[in-house]
């Protein structure tokens, strides 16, 4: 098994060297640490080194943990340990990336050197899953066993030699604070938040005015809103990878108690778990999130309907939202990235596309699918444009616009109605974005992916939005006062004529009352 080298400080160096010279050497690395957490019986499972382990042997350890090999993500690390050590097979939803772990040491009378970077990852199962399910890798694992998080704790703060030492009072003192935290009875002081939070924004009435529309325009606006409801399920998708699955969630139990209620109508807001107004801060946790059964996680009990897991979250918004593999670096897509053609970098870089890993979870027909509209670049990364990764909605608002297009009235939104559908096809938003600029209508549509601030790595990939208003003709002629008059206030601006221009012109500025808006507006 080969390692790839970091610096002290996490990076690596392009060079990678066998795991023995590795731990011979001294030189930095990455693994992953898995822990499985039963939240009904507030239980960590442990499991029993063996004997013939080159580090630790015979003492009890994390659920499961491992190197990440030469060229692999700590993700597909993650599901593989716990996947050969216990013989458990989970999707990526499982896991929560809690904290990274430096671990610096030297055991075996100075034989092996562990300098590792460690990703820890956190499992959450609703009950402990039965000692007689899992299929232990004999050179690797013993025996497993439940054991309190409290119980544990203090045997590893009394450095008891039957467990594998981790300063409880140091970093990894973060595995317990993070649990404690999450299952503390606090309902009071979180309703008490969530209301605070909400009492944050006013609710608004819109009444527009429509008697400017024609009949077939009015028709239109109807197949308009519908398409732009669509959009809306598209940006829940494009935030993070399980966010209508916990939207779903919430929305299903927002009755089942006064807090449940606060959660969703807090979510309903952001559009996600994390608060818009205070920078992003999480304002639930996976211990709020949706559950899944699996029934062939494990091989098959009699009398055990399957593994219950709660779909997991970081608390940390994903810098790069559901664009990029949630375990990717910045240095990651570069590497990957100097060894595409022009054509392909033009493409991973784009506006239009997300960037995928085999291991992910895919569609069936994005996995099946090597054609025109999906890029292989390696077994690491690959490309894959809009029009296939929201396919099913894409086609849905597509025949939602052409719909409004045929009944409109007006010939510049019929052209604009027309061209975004294709564009939602083809991937080629150019033709649109020009019947967009061109657009004079009584009914004002921007529909489409625009803004990338959600792209917090790159700001390269565009998040779907709609906003539908109605034109608003007396506003607009009082605004137009302005840019008539514009050249005489820029004359007689309060600078030195150095800083004046000699030729102004207004852009064109419409005055809209809103009907609707969605995605990430």
């Amino acid at each position: 098994e080969c390692l790839d080298v970091l610096t002290a400080a996490g990076d690596k160096t392009g060079v990678s060297k066998p795991r023995s010279e590795v731990h011979r050497d001294g030189d930095y690395h990455r693994a992953v640490h898995v822990w499985i957490y039963c939240e009904s019986t507030g239980e960590l499972l442990l499991q029993h080194r063996a004997d013939c382990k080159d580090s630790w042997p015979g003492q009890w350890d994390i659920s499961s943990a491992g190197h990440i090999s030469a060229g692999d993500s700590s993700l597909s690390s993650a599901r593989r340990e716990l996947q050969e050590e216990l013989g458990i097979k989970l999707p990526v939803d499982a896991f929560e990336l809690i904290f990274v772990f430096l671990q610096e040491c030297v055991i075996n009378n100075g034989t092996y050197t562990n300098n590792e970077y460690n990703d820890v990852y956190l499992v959450t199962t609703l009950t402990p899953i039965p000692l007689e399910a899992f299929t232990l890798q004999e050179s690797e694992v013993s025996a497993v066993r439940y054991m309190h998080r409290d119980e544990y704790k203090s045997c590893l703060a009394a450095e008891s030699g039957e467990y594998v030492p981790y300063d409880v009072n140091g970093q990894y003192g973060q595995l317990f604070s993070i649990i404690e935290e999450r299952y503390k009875d606090n309902t009071e002081s979180r309703s008490l938040t969530l209301q605070k939070q909400i009492s944050r924004y006013a609710p608004i009435h819109l009444e527009p005015e429509l008697t400017t529309l024609s009949e077939g325009d009015k028709e239109a606006l109807g197949y308009i809103l519908k398409a732009s409801m669509v959009i809306d399920e598209i940006f829940y998708e494009q935030v993070w990878n399980s966010n209508t699955m916990l939207r779903d969630w919430l929305r299903a139990h927002a009755d089942s108690s006064s807090l449940d209620s606060l959660k969703w109508a807090y979510y309903s807001i952001n559009k996600s778990p994390w608060s818009c107004l205070d920078e992003n801060k999480a304002f639930l946790s996976t211990a709020d999130s949706a559950v899944k059964l699996l029934t062939d996680a494990t091989k098959p009990i009699s009398g055990w309907k399957g593994l219950e897991y709660r779909a997991a979250f970081p608390l940390d918004k994903p810098r790069g939202a559901n664009f990029y593999p949630a375990d990717m670096n910045k240095m990651e897509f570069d590497l990957w990235k100097s060894g595409l053609t022009d054509k392909e970098q033009k493409d991973a870089t784009g506006f239009f596309t997300v960037i995928k890993r085999p291991d992910a979870l895919l569609t069936t027909s994005v996995v099946e699918s090597d054609g025109p509209n999906q890029t292989n670049t390696s077994d690491d990364l690959f490309i894959v444009p809009y029009s296939k990764e929201y396919k099913a909605s894409l086609e849905k608002a597509t025949e939602l616009l052409i719909k409004a297009s045929d009944c409109s009235d007006c010939p510049s939104l019929k052209n604009l109605l027309r061209t975004k559908a294709n564009a939602f096809l083809s991937n080629d938003y150019y033709e649109s974005d020009i019947a967009w600029m061109e657009l004079d209508s009584n009914i004002d549509v921007t529909i489409g992916p625009y803004e990338t601030y959600e792209d917090g790595l790159f700001s390269y990939k565009a998040t779907f939005e709609a906003f539908v208003g109605v034109r608003d003709d007396v506003a607009t002629s009082q605004v137009k006062l302005f840019g008539d008059q514009l050249e005489d206030l820029e004359k007689n601006l309060p600078l030195d004529n150095i800083y004046k221009s000699d030729n102004v012109s207004a852009a064109p500025i419409r005055v809209m009352n809103l009907l609707y808006n969605s995605g990430v507006c």
